[in-house]
C-alpha cells in the first residue's frame, strides 16, 4: 500500500513463525481466488479496510534453507476505504521506501526492498 513516498510494512507477533520481522500485508490464496482477490480480502481481513489493487510490481520465487518454498506476488495499493486497524501484527507503519533497508523483513521479501529503495519499482 503505497502513500506518498511511504509504503505500509508490517510486523510480526513474537508468537508467530519469523517472529518481529517485517513484511508487507497480504496473505496465501484460497481456491477459487485469484491473485487480486485473496489480497483485496487479506487487507480486509488483517487491516479492516476495502482495498483498490493495482497492477502487479514482481512476482518472486523463494526458497527458504529449511526447505519451504513460497511464491509471493506484490500489487501496487494506491487507494483503499476505510480506517486502518491493526487486527493481527505487532505493528503496521508507514515507512519511507529508502528507509526499507533499515528494517529486518522476510528473507523472500529482502530483493524487492532492494528494489524498492533504489526507486527500480515504484
Amino acid at each position: 500500500m503505497l502513500r506518498g513516498g511511504e509504503i505500509l510494512i508490517c510486523q510480526r507477533r513474537a508468537d508467530q513463525p519469523m517472529a518481529l520481522q517485517w513484511e508487507f500485508p497480504g496473505g496465501k490464496i484460497e481456491p477459487g481466488e485469484g491473485p487480486e482477490e485473496a489480497l483485496a480480502r487479506e487487507l480486509n481481513e488483517e487491516l479492516g479496510i476495502t482495498a483498490t489493487i493495482g497492477k502487479r510490481v514482481t512476482h518472486i520465487r523463494h526458497n527458504y534453507r529449511h526447505g519451504g518454498a513460497v511464491d509471493l506476488q506484490f500489487f501496487a495499493v494506491h487507494a483503499f476505504q476505510g480506517e486502518i486497524e491493526n487486527r493481527i501484527f505487532k505493528e503496521v507503519r508507514w515507512a519511507r521506501l529508502e528507509d526499507l533497508p533499515g528494517y529486518d523483513f522476510l528473507p523472500a521479501d529482502r530483493g524487492l526492498i532492494r528494489d524498492l529503495a533504489s526507486g527500480k519499482l515504484l
